[in-house]
């Protein structure tokens, strides 16, 4: 509002100015014909050849003026701007223009300049992501497909016994699951930051929808002497049950990654002042406040002894649908004894 108020200033001052070169211009006309007018004897044709003379030299002035105020006013913002865009456009984002006048007497072209530095700086910060994005998806596909390549090649030779064959059957069994899990992540993410996932909020018996998560890791929690404790209140909110389960399902399975044999991993949800609160604890290693800081990146892993049960997305995943469904998440962390999750929803999307 102060912004536009101060160009609102600056337009009255140049209209201002060009008024009173107008007058000025009428003033000297008139003058001039009252003088020539006098010496002259009121004699007609003289007063319309030297009128002629001075209207042609003050209709110059005015043009020269006028070109040198286009020249410095218009042109050359207008050409900085343009050969900026030309730049941005070829994907040179580390453009940056000065504005022509001071913060505070701004006019529409420098108003224009920082909207383009924002935009370049956007564009850079947007561009620095995605080409980390394409290394990190080609570093974590490289690895998979180098193991089917090798082993597939080793289950053709002759010298292999029967029960080898079968091992790196599996290897290439597991590195084809690692390999489609990472596609699947990674398409789901990018429709949901493309906005091409739309909502589809609904009443949810969270609960029991809830339940029924937790129960499909009960293979994995048998699998390495978990048992969970469960603390699950009945409630109804309404929100997107896909999205829902994005969010249980990849904190579960963090969990379930982290927490040591014989450990102890805890769930619970809870209504905290009309908002539907879920809680995932575990007792793993835990993670520091630089590591924290950084978890809900994509492609993060801080804990790179368990970088082959995962490919660092699951975070950034329920951050995202935390965010397309209204909701709030924390994390509280210590080294060597674990982490808590904490998601909070509302009970209207």
């Amino acid at each position: 509002m102060r912004r536009g108020r101060r160009r609102a200033a600056t337009s009255l001052t140049g209209y201002l100015g060009f008024s009173l070169l107008v007058a000025g211009i009428i003033t000297v006309a008139v003058l001039l014909y009252s003088f020539v007018s006098d010496a002259s004897g009121g004699n007609a044709a003289v007063i319309a050849a030297v009128m002629l003379v001075c209207v042609f030299f003050l209709a110059l002035v005015c043009t020269t003026v006028d070109l040198l105020r286009r020249r410095f006013t218009v042109e050359r913002p207008t050409g900085r701007i343009l050969e900026a865009t030309d730049r941005i456009a070829a994907g040179d984002f580390s453009v940056r223009l000065d504005p022509s006048h001071t913060y505070g007497r701004y006019n529409a072209y420098d108003a224009i300049m920082e909207n383009i530095n924002r935009m370049a700086a956007e564009l850079s910060k947007t561009e620095v992501l995605r080409t980390d994005f394409i290394a990190n998806v080609s570093h974590e596909m490289k690895t998979p497909l180098s193991v089917i390549q090798n082993y597939a090649a080793a289950i053709g030779s002759e010298d292999i016994s029967a029960e080898t064959r079968r091992e790196y059957a599996d290897t290439i069994v597991s590195a084809t699951k690692r390999l489609s899990a990472l596609i699947s992540d990674v398409l789901k993410l990018s429709k949901l930051e493309n906005q091409e996932i739309f909502p589809d909020f609904r009443k949810v018996d969270l609960g029991e929808e809830f339940r029924s998560g937790v129960l499909q890791f009960e293979e994995a929690f048998e699998r390495k002497n978990i048992e969970p404790e469960c603390d699950i209140d009945d409630m109804t909110i309404v929100s997107d049950p896909g999205l829902l389960s994005v969010i249980w399902n990849n904190l579960l399975s963090n969990a379930v990654k982290f927490t040591p044999e014989g450990g102890r991993i805890s769930v619970s949800l809870k209504n905290e002042n009309g908002r539907a609160v879920i809680k995932v604890s575990d007792t793993g290693c835990g993670m520091t406040k630089e590591t924290g800081a950084h978890i809900f990146d994509k492609f993060y892993q801080g804990d790179t002894s368990h970088a082959q049960e995962g490919n660092g997305l699951g975070l950034a995943l329920v951050k995202k649908a935390v965010d397309i469904v209204g909701g709030e998440i924390s994390v509280e962390s210590e080294v060597g004894r674990g982490s808590t999750f904490t998601v909070a929803l509302r009970a209207e999307p």
